[in-house]
């Protein structure tokens, strides 16, 4: 039961945190599909604007810090793992509940069918962004970097608290 509630918690969590970064669109380009990216990067109107890979693997890399330290504490205080195999097992699961939401709800229902993400000067660009496939190949890479976040929160967890 704790891990159902914990779950919808943390999609909430997520939802919420994907709606704040979703204001400014542009900021986020580097999740849109390589079509658009490529379109938008040869506008004017953007020069300026777009992130550099260097600000990419910044954001990325605090994101997955961040996940590392908060996993961590859900893992211990939460659910009370203490041992490699039981955080990571759990913490596995968890992202991947949540992975799945971002995938279906937050990628494919709301980013794809929102006018709010079409960025100016692609809007004759709809099926690129309906590129579902796109999404579900993100699910796949988000589960490669999940064994690399809870593999550290579980050593995290079994050395530290």
């Amino acid at each position: 039961m704790i891990l159902m509630i914990e779950s919808v918690v943390l999609c909430l969590l997520f939802t919420l945190m994907v709606y704040g970064l979703s204001r400014e669109p542009i900021k986020q380009l580097y999740n849109y599909p390589p079509k658009i990216q490529e379109r938008v990067r040869s506008l004017p109107a953007y020069a300026g604007k777009i992130p550099t890979q260097k600000n990419k693997l910044a954001a990325k890399l605090t994101a997955s810090l961040l996940f590392v330290v908060v996993l961590s504490l859900i893992l211990r205080f939460v659910n009370g793992c203490t041992s490699f195999l039981q955080a990571f097992g759990t913490g596995f699961l968890l992202w991947t509940v949540v992975n799945l939401w971002d995938a279906i709800v937050l990628d494919i229902l709301w980013f794809c069918h929102d006018p709010h993400f079409v960025l100016k000067g692609t809007e004759d660009m709809i099926s690129d962004y309906h590129d579902y496939w796109f999404h579900i190949k993100g699910f796949f890479i988000g589960e490669i970097l999940a064994c690399a976040v809870c593999a550290a929160a579980a050593a995290v967890v079994q050395f530290t608290l």
